[in-house]
């Protein structure tokens, strides 16, 4: 049984039907219904405007002038309709539509990028605008519906989001090009010890370096620098060393060395594509959470 929207719209197809060819008979034809049926829903339709619709007469039907009046508007509201289907189908098969990204600035290096372009790619009619943030000012614009998904790193807390872990990322130490260290394979974290660092805070407890501290000594931090193409900088110009994550090795400048940290003491972070809990996904960021995931 049909709702009343259904029902209404339904109507409507069948009066504009009939006043465009001015015959119930062959409104019926043009539509898969009997005579009768359709002038039993004309008639319905009748009794909801409370107005004749149609004069009857010896050859066919005219419209009365309600009938013109409604005529105008039932064209109008079904030609919505048809834009309003058409609008849909294009956005459930990626026609249309947009897709907001967020993303912490590491995975911009490389991870984002790759993805974006991938998702180009593949539905160039989607319009994708990017938001470079932190993870916690990121999150908040999720849950504001700023964002359709965000790129976060770190274990939260993510109160209100769905998370899919994309990887672990592991921290290298960046060195300059003649370093002592800089031919090594791997070292420890102790070898570190008399080192500047160039860091994303004066207080380690609060960067990547943290990781210095449970191994037995206080990084002795140089100079701060949140961007970290800055921080790349400081350690080509042997001001300092500092960490890379492994997600934004590949686009790490040539004069740099990466050295691999021991399997006991490398810092980690976990990389998750976030979205806001209990709202229904767009086909956008569901092709794309997708294709980020491959």
């Amino acid at each position: 049984m049909p709702d009343a929207h259904e029902l209404s719209s339904g109507l409507l197809r069948v009066f504009v039907e009939v006043a465009r060819l001015g015959s119930f008979t062959a409104a019926g034809n043009r539509l898969g219904y009997t005579q009768s049926a359709i002038s039993r829903q004309i008639s319905a339709l009748e009794d909801e405007a409370g107005t004749p619709l149609f004069d009857r007469l010896p050859r066919g039907v005219r419209p009365t002038e309600p009938g013109r009046r409604l005529l105008l508007h039932a064209e109008a509201v079904l030609d919505r309709l048809e834009a309003a289907r058409r609008e849909l189908a294009d956005l459930r098969e990626l026609a249309t539509g947009r897709l907001r990204v967020g993303a912490f600035a590491t995975a911009d290096a490389s991870l984002v990028p790759k993805a974006i372009a991938a998702f180009r790619a593949a539905y160039p009619a989607v319009t994708v605008t990017l938001t470079e943030g932190y993870t916690p000012g990121l999150a908040d614009r999720l849950r504001d519906g700023e964002l359709d998904v965000a790129i976060l790193s770190g274990d939260g807390p993510f109160d209100g989001l769905d998370l899919r872990k994309l990887r672990d990322d592991t921290m290298l130490v960046a060195l300059p090009a003649g370093h002592r260290l800089a031919r090594r394979r791997r070292v420890r974290l102790v070898d570190l010890a008399d080192e500047e660092w160039i860091a994303g805070s004066d207080r380690p407890e609060e960067t990547l370096i943290r990781s210095c501290l449970a191994h037995g000594f206080r990084p002795r931090i140089g100079f701060v620098a949140r961007d970290w193409l800055a921080k790349q900088g400081f350690v080509a110009a042997g001001v300092g060393i500092t960490l890379i994550p492994s997600i934004a090795a590949e686009s790490v400048r040539p004069d740099i060395c990466l050295v691999q940290l021991h399997p006991d003491e490398v810092p980690v972070r976990a990389v998750h594509a976030a979205t806001s809990a209990g709202v229904a996904l767009s086909p956008a960021t569901r092709a794309f959470l997708d294709i980020i995931d491959d």
